[in-house]
């Protein structure tokens, strides 16, 4: 299957990889010219569970697709989430009436963005619980195992399995879900606490996990989440969710991991997708009369920390 993956972060970078690995013909588009330059000049290196790679990829900055001769079966969005708009514009010359365009971007509400640019039917929203880390342009640490689900938005479940099957053959793990917009909800919620918090004071998930203020804080913003999830049909398991939250703490598995948004403010100095997460659900809870004020605040604090540190 031919591939673009729109956005060669640490994730993008993992399922390229993988899926490159596993015989299909790859494609990786992103924005950050180090990276680029890395990956054209040594190949895309780094750890893959402990084992070194080292593995030449086909890399194009999504500002210079014009000449780029590449026709995609699939794209899969990995991209920041306010980058997005731009990425599907810069793509669309690659991307045909058959073209299924799977979103797998942190936060909520995507799937209207991607609307602008393909029919509803070739949109495949999922929520994926595989982590990976970007160590410097053209780095990447790749660990742990991990799980995808996906639905179609047009209910076409037959192009959606294509598409299963082709993730299963890279050993990603995928499923369908028929009640997609929950589990994007969960994952959420793991974002809306362990980014932000992280983020903000400069720790892993191990270290903020055996705080003594830890649970308080984690219920009262999964709390503001399910609330607002209400107003929107989705109907969260509490308990579940705080459970799930809790694994990340497990220093023998992922706690000793920064999340994303501390690897993007305070390793790479760019900006965050805040607005797109704990942002989201206070600018929701305004419209539905929910009251979030740790969602709101910790919003700020992160806007705060961007221009304290002068994020681009």
């Amino acid at each position: 299957m031919n591939i673009i993956i729109a956005g060669a972060g640490a994730m993008g970078s993992r399922f390229g990889y993988m899926l490159h690995k596993a015989g299909n013909e790859v494609v990786l588009v992103d924005g950050w010219q180090d990276h680029i330059d890395s990956i054209k000049a040594n190949g895309l290196q780094g750890s893959f569970n402990g084992e070194e790679i080292k593995e030449s990829m086909t890399i194009y900055n999504q500002n210079e697709l014009g000449n780029v001769d590449f026709s995609a079966d699939l794209v899969i969005l990995f991209t920041k989430a306010m980058q997005l708009d731009n990425m599907m514009n810069s793509l669309k010359e690659m991307v045909g009436e058959k073209t299924q365009v799977l979103c797998l971007l942190n936060g909520i509400g995507h799937e209207d963005v991607v609307k602008k640019y393909v029919p509803e039917s070739n949109i495949l929203l999922g929520n994926t619980m595989w982590t990976a880390g970007l160590e410097g342009p053209g780095h990447v640490k790749l660990f742990g195992n991990g799980s995808l689900e996906l639905q179609s938005l047009g209910n076409d479940e037959k192009a959606a399995t294509e598409v299963i099957e082709v993730l299963n053959a890279a050993d990603l793990n995928a499923k369908y879900s028929h009640h997609i917009r929950a589990s994007i909800y969960k994952k959420a919620c793991v974002n809306g606490t362990m980014n932000g918090l992280c983020t903000i004071l400069d720790s892993n998930m191990a270290d903020f996990g055996e705080t003594s203020v830890a649970d308080d804080i984690v219920e009262t913003i999964v709390n503001e989440f399910a609330a607002v999830g209400k107003h929107e049909g989705v109907e969260l398991n509490v308990p579940e969710v705080l459970a799930q939250i809790k694994t990340c703490y497990n220093r023998e598995t992922i706690g000793l991991h920064h999340p994303s948004m501390y690897q993007d403010l305070i390793v790479s100095n760019r900006l965050t997708e805040i607005d797109y997460i704990n942002g989201a659900i206070a600018r929701k809870g305004l419209a539905y009369g929910v009251v979030t004020p740790y969602c709101t605040f910790l919003t700020q604090l992160v806007h705060s920390k961007e221009q304290i540190l002068g994020a681009k």
